[in-house]
């Protein structure tokens, strides 16, 4: 028995090249850990401090004044709170570094959020608000400095007033 001419040729199974695949997958892989850690790195920026920690001995030459505060709101639809402020160095030593404690506090005068942050300079606020680490241009004998810090979520407990702002530890030389 004949099966006739045959009209198609029979395919003949060829191997996959995994390859490609592969290369994509790593190329996935490797921009998924660069994230990762760079989001777990911005975390180290606030922490907490606990509030019977004892301030800095060198914060009294580091009077912060004309602190003001400000709200805007994200793209995300949440909210986002600054504090500014100005700070002298009074002392004799070079500041490349600040960090200072933030305690907003509730109806009943508790501390209702705790957060630690690196002070952050105010380089530029035209056409935006820049800001640049105090590490960028450290902080000599009698200069001042403006300063930002960043909450992204204040908690809801808060009473409004403005906050304690404690500075409990400074890098100086």
């Amino acid at each position: 028995m004949s099966t006739g001419p045959q009209l198609v040729p029979p395919v003949e199974p060829r191997e996959r090249n995994w390859m490609p695949l592969a290369i994509a997958a790593a190329a996935v892989l490797i921009v998924a850990a660069i994230v990762i850690f760079t989001m777990e790195r911005g975390k180290g920026a606030a922490t907490v401090t606990p509030i019977s920690a004892a301030p800095d001995p060198y914060a009294a030459s580091l009077p912060i004044t004309n602190v003001v505060m400000s709200e805007s709101s994200n793209l995300a639809g949440g909210k986002v709170t600054y504090i500014d402020g100005r700070i002298t160095n009074t002392g004799n030593k070079t500041v490349p570094g600040v960090w200072a404690q933030v305690l907003f506090r509730n109806a009943a005068n508790e501390v209702a959020q705790n957060e630690t942050q690196a002070l952050k300079w105010i380089r530029t606020r035209d056409p935006y608000v820049d800001l640049e680490p105090a590490s960028a241009a450290p902080m000599k004998p009698g200069d001042s400095r403006d300063f930002r810090m960043i909450f992204d979520t204040v908690t809801p407990d808060w009473n409004g007033a403005y906050p304690e702002i404690r500075i409990v530890r400074i890098d100086a030389k």
